[in-house]
């Protein structure tokens, strides 16, 4: 099997860590991400670009980029539906209806994405909540 390679902006938070944990746990446990800056044209890069200028996963119809992902691939588990609410309401601070869970997670990944020094540490700390996050939704 060839895993398939991402690309997203460099430093990863909520949105992006949750995308690439559910990419590499639902989608291709072999997937690689490579972080590139906010400005890098990614259109001619080899990989498949998310929550970046332009990506079809991303940001669209008040969805998060985790929400696009799991449209995208139909995945339909209950416990990411329910997941993705409460990442979308801690990516989107700013919007009513997030549960009530949502202003923890983002506390949680504010300190991973400013206690880790590279988008590897991010995405490999913010797994290990995404993992926890999971168990809690699907138990729910």
């Amino acid at each position: 099997m060839i895993s398939v390679h991402f690309l997203t902006r460099e430093r990863i938070h909520v949105d992006r860590i949750a995308t690439a944990w559910a990419i590499r746990r639902f989608v291709d446990p072999a997937a690689t991400f490579e972080f590139v800056p906010r400005t890098r044209d990614v259109r001619r890069m080899e990989g498949i670009p998310f929550d970046i200028r332009g990506a079809e996963l991303g940001h669209r119809a008040g969805r998060c980029t985790f929400e696009s992902l799991l449209e995208k691939y139909e995945l339909r588990d209950r416990g990411l539906r329910r997941m993705a609410a409460i990442i979308r309401g801690a990516d989107l601070p700013h919007e009513d209806g997030a549960p009530p869970e949502s202003p923890g997670v983002l506390a949680i990944f504010d300190g991973i994405r400013d206690g880790s020094s590279s988008d590897e540490e991010r995405l490999e700390r913010g797994a290990a909540v995404c993992d926890a996050l999971y168990a809690y939704c699907a138990a729910g």
